[in-house]
């Protein structure tokens, strides 16, 4: 079954909006996962203006399923991530003023830049991943780079979906044979929610993972953590009958 990993970005937002510390990101990361969420997902930006990079080491010492760091690897988050040694991470191309995640890798121009680090993240043990775009000769191009998976990015499907085109799944669903075919582990993320993920899963085979964050968050406001962690389970549950 597929994989959830709770993106926790948003509660390091709501305490920063207050200056102290509450909510407590250490204490939701560990709440998150009694519910049965199977790993943390945090993306620290240079800023901070979220998680914080101290978050990072902190959670390091209470997340005790899959611990997965996404971020653009620039010097300061590629030696807060060598240090912690997260389960994965996962490298996505944010430029500095991006409000969220916008775009993916292109793993063709920038493939010397990505086989650098990726070859250093898994001399230290950590599984890789790249932030990718549903285009054929980008997901053939990161295979090239040593990564262990690519994580579909996955708006265009989310927005799509939601205007009632359910043929807006074909290109992740080609993706990731395509990738299962160059021996790349699939993840997605990016604006799923309750009411496309079992779709979502239904359709793209060998799905290993999701992180998903905001719409979780929010949709938790109403209707509770535990229920939400559960509800999402039994929908990745019921997409692989």
């Amino acid at each position: 079954m597929t994989k959830l990993s709770v993106n926790i970005n948003k509660i390091a937002t709501l305490r920063n909006s207050r200056g102290g510390d509450f909510p407590n990101v250490v204490k939701v990361a560990t709440d998150i996962q009694s519910f049965g969420a199977e790993g943390i997902t945090i993306h620290p930006r240079p800023d901070e203006r979220h998680i914080r990079y101290q978050d990072a080491y902190d959670l390091k010492k209470v997340v005790t399923t899959e611990f997965n760091i996404e971020g653009n690897p620039i010097p300061k988050f590629i030696d807060m991530v060598l240090k912690i040694k997260p389960t994965q991470v996962t490298l996505v191309p944010d430029a500095v003023d991006a409000i969220t995640s916008n775009a993916g890798w292109d793993t063709v121009l920038n493939q010397s830049f990505l086989k650098e680090v990726i070859s250093e993240f898994k001399q230290n043990g950590i599984r890789t991943s790249i932030f990718i775009d549903t285009i054929p000769k980008f997901i053939e191009a990161a295979a090239t780079t040593g990564a262990d998976r690519v994580e579909l990015y996955t708006e265009e499907f989310a927005t799509q979906y939601a205007l009632g085109n359910k043929k807006a799944v074909i290109p992740y669903t080609t993706s990731a044979k395509l990738a299962s075919e160059l021996n790349l582990g699939i993840n997605a993320g990016h604006d799923l929610s309750l009411e496309n993920i079992q779709f979502f899963a239904k359709n793209v085979p060998n799905l290993l993972e999701v992180s998903i964050g905001h719409a979780l968050i929010a949709e938790s406001l109403y209707l509770g953590f535990e229920n939400v962690i559960n509800m999402y389970k039994n929908k990745l549950k019921n997409a692989s009958v």
